[in-house]
Parts: C-alpha cells; sequence; structure tokens
C-alpha cells in the first residue's frame, strides 16, 4: 500500500469537512469517495461527498464482498469503501484522502497497517457549541452525539497524530495536518505532484 494515502478522522464537529477543504487548496488531494445508505441531502450530489445506494442495495454489496470495510454509525447509516474505489486512489499520483469514523479505522489498521492516521478532536464543550451552532436540536440527540464522542475518544491510542481544532483557528489546524502529511511523505520519500495540475 502507498504511503501517500492517509487517514483523517474524527468526531461530529470536529471539523473534518473544514480541515479537508483547506488541505485541497494547498495539496494535491485525491478523496475516497465512501458509499452510503443514508439519504441525500441538500446540497449533495452522487459522488459528493459519498456515493449514496439503497439500504437493500448496501446489503447485496456486502453479499458480493465488494467492500473493504464497512461500520454502521449511531444513526444506522452504513458507510464503506469498495476494494475498487481504494485502488482507484492509490493508483492516483496526488495524496489519498481517506474520511473515516473510529470503527472504519480500526478495520483499515488491521488492513494496512503502515497507514497513517490523523485524529482531529476538540473538547466536548466546543464539539457541543458547534453541535447547536448548526440548527436546531433535541437534548436527545446531543446526548446520543456526546455517547458516540465519548467512545470514540476512548480509542484514541489507534492514531498516528492528534490535532485538536481549537475554536477560531481552523488555518491553524489546517496547516498542523498539512505538515504532518508532508513530513510523513518526507519519510518515505515520496514527492507530491504539483497541486496544479
Amino acid at each position: 500500500m502507498p504511503g501517500s494515502l492517509f487517514i483523517i478522522s474524527g468526531p461530529s464537529c470536529a471539523g473534518e469537512d473544514s480541515v479537508i477543504n483547506g488541505l485541497k487548496k494547498i495539496l494535491p488531494v485525491e478523496m475516497v469517495v465512501s458509499t452510503t445508505s443514508r439519504e441525500m441531502r441538500p446540497g449533495e450530489s452522487q459522488k459528493n461527498p459519498y456515493n449514496f445506494v439503497s439500504r437493500a442495495e448496501f446489503e447485496k454489496m456486502i453479499k458480493e464482498n465488494k467492500f473493504l470495510e464497512y461500520a454502521e454509525e449511531y444513526n444506522s447509516n452504513l458507510y464503506v469503501v469498495t476494494h475498487e474505489e481504494i485502488n482507484r486512489v492509490i493508483q492516483s499520483p496526488k495524496i489519498g484522502i481517506w474520511k473515516i469514523e473510529y470503527k472504519g479505522v480500526m478495520s483499515a489498521k488491521k488492513l494496512f497497517p503502515e497507514i497513517v492516521a490523523i485524529l482531529l478532536s476538540a473538547p466536548m464543550d466546543i464539539l457541543e457549541k458547534r453541535m447547536r451552532s448548526r440548527g436546531p436540536v433535541t437534548e436527545k440527540y446531543i446526548e446520543e452525539r456526546r455517547k458516540y464522542t465519548e467512545e470514540w475518544l476512548k480509542h484514541k491510542d489507534m492514531y498516528d497524530y492528534e490535532v485538536v481544532n481549537e475554536e477560531g483557528r481552523l488555518d491553524e489546524t489546517i496547516k498542523k495536518v498539512a505538515n504532518i502529511i508532508e513530513k510523513e511523505l518526507r519519510k518515505k520519500n515520496i514527492k507530491r505532484v504539483d497541486n496544479s495540475k
């Protein structure tokens, strides 16, 4: 497995999407597109940010052994990566970014022990504040997310790096993650491609 594939992972509201979007502006990034059984949300489209399939189609793909790994998240939706998709990203000359939750990281680490996993985190009170700022939410929703995050953070040891995405310091967080990626690429003597291409 090429060393130019990196995992970026974090609990809800840790800022994964914001950090990845920032990385795309400074690094040549190729995203691993996961397949999900959840419904498409406003502003989303097929392959952006997921490959959307029905629950029945998803279960059929499991039986056909098309998935490299899959995990059921707190909302009972399934998220997976196909063998075909991971091979596509590995063969790309760009830096592969694989966004997955902690159960997916466990699977990925078993399959590819050398893959570098970066955990994005933030203090629980900041995560909760961000959840509430997204719109009207119930206390039950907040409690479910809090429990899920607490469970997630019990598995911090499996990550190679942790970057705290502090409030109001997104640019600094993006820079820290980019520096980790470039440091790892140098260690493995992998030259990144020109971002303008």
